[in-house]
């Protein structure tokens, strides 16, 4: 997997990943675009509207999709292939290992936006031999320390619902990816996009 030309961006913290003949998603969300690659997988971190959006799922999913999603997010929907993902979950769907992380607010003042006990996800997918690591909404945690080898680490920054720019660093620094790319800033009321200093 070439990271540079497969990974790309939709905005705020959605990612489409398009690794020769297979499509993934992470976090659908606010897609504009008229033509969209149909999922071969959906990755949902949280029932949040930002990030499980049924109208944006909608544009990619195809029969045949399987998706992977944290607890309380498709509880209602009637799609075929949905399995839930809690903190530990691992599995290998059509050669992509998916490995569910811990993600959760531990600073005063955001604890009831993503409480752990609601068993909310990131994920650590590992496509030819690359490890990704989208955070899902999330302060610094003490499991980041412990993450290893990611080659793409996808971080929010936004710092109201998440760390912020300065957390963020500091989780940069101790997951020690070789790419760190922000998200999850900037898109919703009262988030920021830049640190202290």
């Amino acid at each position: 997997m070439d990271v540079d030309r497969d990974l790309h961006w939709i905005g705020h913290a959605s990612f489409y990943i398009d690794n020769e003949d297979m499509h993934m998603f992470i976090d659908p969300f606010d897609i504009r675009a008229e033509k969209v690659p149909k999922a071969d997988l959906i990755l949902i971190t949280h029932a949040h509207f930002d990030h499980c959006s049924k109208k944006d799922i909608e544009k990619v999913i195809k029969p045949d999709t399987e998706i992977i999603t944290a607890p309380g997010c498709l509880d209602d929907a009637a799609y075929k292939h949905v399995t839930i993902a809690k903190p530990g979950f691992s599995k290998s769907i059509i050669g992509i290992d998916v490995d569910a992380i811990p993600a959760y607010n531990n600073i005063d003042g955001r604890l009831s936006f993503h409480p752990r006990s609601n068993d909310w996800v990131g994920y650590i997918v590992t496509i030819g031999g690359k490890k990704l690591y989208h955070a899902g909404d999330t302060d610094y945690i003490e499991e980041m320390n412990s993450l290893k080898g990611i080659h793409a680490a996808m971080l929010p920054i936004g710092g109201k619902y998440t760390m912020d720019v300065d957390e963020s660093i500091m989780a940069a620094k101790a997951i020690g990816a070789e790419i760190t790319i922000p998200m999850h800033y900037k898109h919703l009321l009262g988030e920021r996009g830049s640190g202290s200093g």
